[in-house]
């Protein structure tokens, strides 16, 4: 009996992963500056597995500012999103993002100066 059950209990995961990807959504949007910064190029936030990474374009820029942090917003930074400290202020970035955050619930990426609690660059998503 437990020999059926096994296989049974694995197809049963296997759909569970299939139906989430299924939902998965690729999101992305040009940085426009904030907060006298100048900020530009794009994100695009991918689903990966069973989460997702976030990806700055080969043309990201910021002029540079102490402490930039990416994080998510909805009409407003949502500052328990922060996630990870900007590597470079310009190319090609890849971050993967916490399985806590999930990128559909908001419309807005932000480079996020922590030190002074100011938006440094703004993404709208779509």
């Amino acid at each position: 009996m437990k020999a059926l059950f096994r296989p049974a209990a694995i197809a049963f995961a296997l759909i569970s992963v299939v139906a989430i990807r299924a939902d998965a959504q690729t999101l992305s949007g040009s940085f426009e500056g904030r907060s006298n910064h100048e900020a530009r190029g794009t994100v695009t936030i991918e689903p990966i597995g069973d989460g997702y990474r976030v990806v700055l374009s080969d043309d990201f820029f910021l002029d540079g500012a102490p402490d930039p942090k990416l994080a998510f917003g909805q009409d407003g930074i949502a500052e328990d999103t922060i996630f990870a400290p900007l590597e470079a202020n310009t190319g090609t970035q890849t971050y993967a993002l916490p399985a806590a955050i999930d990128p559909t619930q908001y419309n807005e990426f932000y480079v996020w100066c922590e030190q002074f609690s100011v938006p440094l660059g703004l993404a709208s998503l779509d």
